[in-house]
């Protein structure tokens, strides 16, 4: 009997303009993906991800102290104890991508993974930290990730998380892999242009490359006043062939919805052996480069 997970991304528009107080925003979003979480458990997804910084807009746009007042500790903060709470109730593995305070002034692009009694396994930090003006001023707001590649074994698959940026480098996504990873999540924000392209390459490329599953998040539309580009959604899963499974809409709120059957792993492995015929030994270079 195969062992299906069933999987959901939510992609949300921001539903305010992004200069509106700070607690008016966080409570916005804060109470549309309670919806959208609902959404989810109605058509029976057991393992859930979010978008990056899913509680406001993405404010690395601009490079402004003032959003550090976003920051929350995890898993203490208010944002994550609200998801704890969704994923008792609905029996559903959580990925909660949050603005993470450290301590003063120590900040990081985070995920924190929720099981499905609302237990919090862990989390990730977002390793690979872009500073491409105009428009994501990264390096103003998080410290580099030092977690390094985790996996949590849930109520229903052992995942990983790479966040965003990371998805342009294949060292930390073979590592998922080698950590036991059956799904890997990578919540994002990104906007039309080069990356859009990008965006339905890379992703398989890894999946391939890894034999696991990948749910790639987007998030959707124009975020005011900066407006650096069109959000352009199009979230979507791929199984260990590199197939996109399921995907959503360009311009709106979505739930993408897929059936995973992760016996396709080990099938896909026995076909192609990429982790048999590895030649660690042989990549040093990659480590004093």
């Amino acid at each position: 009997m195969s062992r299906i997970v069933r999987g959901a991304l939510i992609q949300a528009k921001l539903p305010i303009a992004a200069d509106a107080p700070l607690p008016t925003l966080k409570q916005a979003m804060l109470d549309k993906h309670v919806k959208l979480v609902g959404e989810a458990a109605s058509k029976g997804a057991q393992v859930v991800c979010l978008q990056e910084l899913f509680y406001g807009p993405y404010f690395p746009a601009e490079q402004n102290a003032k959003w550090y007042e976003l920051t929350e500790k995890v898993p203490e903060g208010p944002a994550v104890k609200l998801m704890q709470e969704l994923a008792r109730k609905h029996g559903m593995v959580m990925v909660v991508p949050v603005y993470e305070e450290e301590m003063a002034g120590v900040y990081y692009n985070t995920a924190a993974v929720l099981d499905a009694d609302g237990t919090y396994l862990g989390k990730y930090r977002k390793h690979h930290i872009p500073h491409c003006p105009p428009g994501f001023w990264e390096k103003f707001y998080f410290r580099p990730g030092n977690t390094g590649y985790p996996t949590f074994e849930t109520a229903y698959a052992r995942i990983g998380v790479y966040i965003c940026y990371d998805r342009h480098f294949p060292e930390g996504a073979r590592v998922l892999g080698l950590n036991g990873a059956e799904i890997v999540f990578n919540p994002s924000a990104t906007v039309a242009g080069l990356s859009e392209y990008l965006w339905e390459l890379e992703q398989p490329a890894h999946a391939v490359a890894n034999g696991y599953f990948v749910g790639a998040i987007n998030r959707v539309g124009h975020e005011l006043p900066w407006d650096i580009g069109e959000f352009y959604g199009k979230s979507y899963f791929c199984d260990p062939r590199g197939r996109i499974l399921a995907q959503g809409a360009r311009d709106r709120d979505d739930v993408v919805v897929a059936d995973l059957d992760l016996d396709l792993i080990r099938e896909v492995r026995t076909v192609w052996q990429f982790f048999r015929d590895r030649r660690p030994e042989t990549y040093g270079e990659l480590s004093r480069l």
